[in-house]
């Protein structure tokens, strides 16, 4: 059980990588400099002063990003990579004592596939509230998702297995329902 819940601590602190690629890289530091978390073997680098640092400086660049369009447009090009490298790193880092080929797989499957899938709906949903002039208020979201989430999971770290099984969960079970009626609607 210990480990399905380091793999669902790993996967939802990735797929909040989506809002913002290094508060989550940040936060998990800062709580693993404090000994409040324990992260994998090899990952303790993360509450380093050096990595706290550059994960600080990095988190003021990329807010920057989301409210000064000019700068937006360049960070754009580089930031969905950036995000599934994220996402790698911050599973790997709460999954050890398994086979190398299981815990690499898991990460880079799971962890950078979710991080590349949070983040594709994060600039999707970016890309309509720029037309509709509604930028600020979904950064200030992002800002907020990204901050509360991975804290509340560290918090309660059974909240990672609801973010990570019971919500795409809710979402597969509502999305056909709401289709149907959608399309009930369009023959009646």
């Amino acid at each position: 059980m210990e480990m399905i819940l380091a793999i669902c601590i790993g996967l939802a602190l990735s797929a909040t990588v989506g809002f913002r690629i290094f508060t989550p890289l940040f936060i998990t530091g800062v709580f693993e400099r404090a000994d409040w978390i324990t992260v994998s073997e090899g990952f303790s680098w993360l509450g380093s002063t050096p990595a706290l640092i550059a994960f600080g400086a990095a988190i003021v660049f990329e807010v920057a990003v989301n409210y000064i369009p000019a700068v937006g447009s360049m960070m754009k090009l580089i930031a969905t990579p950036i995000a599934a490298l994220a996402g790698i790193l911050l599973t790997a880092s709460f999954i050890g004592d398994m086979n190398p080929l299981l815990e690499w797989s898991i990460a880079i499957i799971g962890g950078g596939g979710v991080a590349t899938a949070s983040h594709t709906t994060v600039t999707a949903v970016k890309g309509i509230s720029e037309t509709a002039l509604l930028s600020p208020a979904v950064a200030v979201v992002e800002d907020v998702t990204a901050t509360t989430v991975p804290i509340a999971i560290f918090l309660i770290p059974v909240l990672a297995i609801v973010f990570v099984v019971l919500i795409p969960l809710l979402i597969f079970i509502y999305y056909p329902k709401r289709k149907r009626r959608k399309n009930n609607h369009n023959t009646v």
